[in-house]
């Protein structure tokens, strides 16, 4: 489970948003959980969505993200075996901030090239 360093989240304003980057924060868990939008996923099937994550990394963020309460794994009993990660009830209600992320991401993460603000009829007119 993520270590939030307050037990009460209710020492000051920011703790709750503290409690919860401790949470999701971190390089892959925000992706994995946006793939897991989707649908259930398998370990090898969130490995190809994520390609820069390491095996160990990713079993690391999905134990993580088990034991916070935002995932489910499922095992099923076949040879060989199989298991599906699909978000918990808990894991979809982030889907509106996980979605809020990418459009600010998407409206101020853009190439410079691609702003109208840094285009050249932009400076000229300015």
């Amino acid at each position: 489970m993520a270590r939030v360093p307050h037990a009460n989240l209710d020492c000051s304003p920011g703790c709750p948003v503290e409690g919860v980057l401790a949470i999701i924060g971190g390089k892959w868990k925000g992706l994995i959980l946006y793939h897991l939008l989707a649908g259930t996923l398998r370990f090898n099937e969130i490995r190809r969505r994520v390609p820069n994550v390491t095996q160990r990394m990713l079993t690391t963020q999905l134990r993580e993200l088990e034991a916070d309460g935002l995932l489910v794994r499922t095992v099923y009993a076949e040879v060989p075996p199989r298991v599906e990660y699909s978000l918990s009830p808990r894991g979809r209600s982030l889907e509106p901030i996980i979605l809020a992320l990418k459009a600010w991401g998407e409206e101020h993460l853009r190439p410079a090239a691609s702003s109208p603000a840094s285009s050249p009829a932009a400076a000229a007119a300015a």
